[in-house]
């Protein structure tokens, strides 16, 4: 009777018991995990930042792309504006001269503002820009004699000789209207050029609108269009961000529309 009892509690016993080696591995668990919680080491925390960054700089890449995509679009689809309601002044923004006989860029702009005259879009004409280093002439004062060789009375005419960029030829123009009374100005360059100039004139307090010139050597090839549209696009995010004139930044080719 006592060996059977014995049998019977020795077996109930060994059912009861943990193998010594399911012990050991649950110990050793249970204190890595501890070990994890206490050191604060997350294996799922340097995935989550590394998620973030790359969102980040997706993110970062995507406005960017939006912000000078939107702009690129704004430069062409101002480029093809001809806006020629009544103003005060016919604006031309200057262009390279050679001893006093206009380049083929500035020429073009010049027979532009003539027509805007002859159909009355304004009274006056304002040429702008200034001279290179060794000049006689200004970019001004060769508008002026082109026009008046070319039937518009030079007493309709006024010269502003400063500036030799777009944004010092324009704050120079608006200094000269503003002193005169004038205001709204239609402002005459190249299509791809005009998006630009109008924020600068608007900055400076006049109320502009664009009517390009759709000739010379800058809208006559599809290359050339597209490289002044880049330029343009780069030129005015460049002025929005530092209010800076944009030569800093090259111009393409040499017939340069801030020149």
């Amino acid at each position: 009777m006592w060996t059977s009892g014995s049998a019977v509690d020795n077996s109930a016993s060994g059912r009861g018991n943990t193998p010594p080696s399911s012990g050991v591995v649950g110990s050793i668990r249970g204190l890595l995990s501890a070990s994890g919680r206490i050191d604060g080491v997350n294996p799922e925390k340097p995935r989550r930042v590394g998620r973030f960054l790359r969102r980040l700089v997706l993110g970062v890449l995507l406005v960017g792309a939006l912000v000078v995509g939107g702009t690129g679009f704004r430069v062409w689809q101002v480029a093809r504006v001809d806006d020629r309601a009544t103003a005060d002044v016919v604006l031309v923004l200057g262009a390279a001269q050679y001893a006093g006989t206009p380049s083929k860029v500035l020429e073009a702009r010049l027979r532009h503002a003539k027509d805007l005259y002859e159909e009355g879009v304004a009274p006056y004409i304002v040429t702008t820009g200034g001279n290179q280093p060794g000049d006689t002439y200004t970019e001004a004062s060769a508008g002026v004699r082109w026009l008046a060789e070319h039937g518009v009375p030079e007493d309709h005419v006024i010269a502003v000789g400063e500036g030799n960029d777009t944004l010092g030829s324009l704050k120079a123009a608006a200094a000269e209207i503003e002193e005169r009374g004038w205001r709204s100005v239609v402002i005459v360059s190249d299509p791809w050029h005009s998006l630009r100039a109008r924020t600068m004139a608007a900055d400076f307090g006049l109320d502009a609108w664009t009517s390009p010139t759709h000739s010379g050597p800058i809208v006559q090839t599809r290359q050339t269009q597209a490289r002044y549209i880049l330029y343009e696009t780069a030129a005015l995010l460049y002025y929005r961000a530092t209010k800076a004139p944009a030569d800093g930044i090259g111009v393409p080719g040499n017939v340069g529309a801030d020149k």
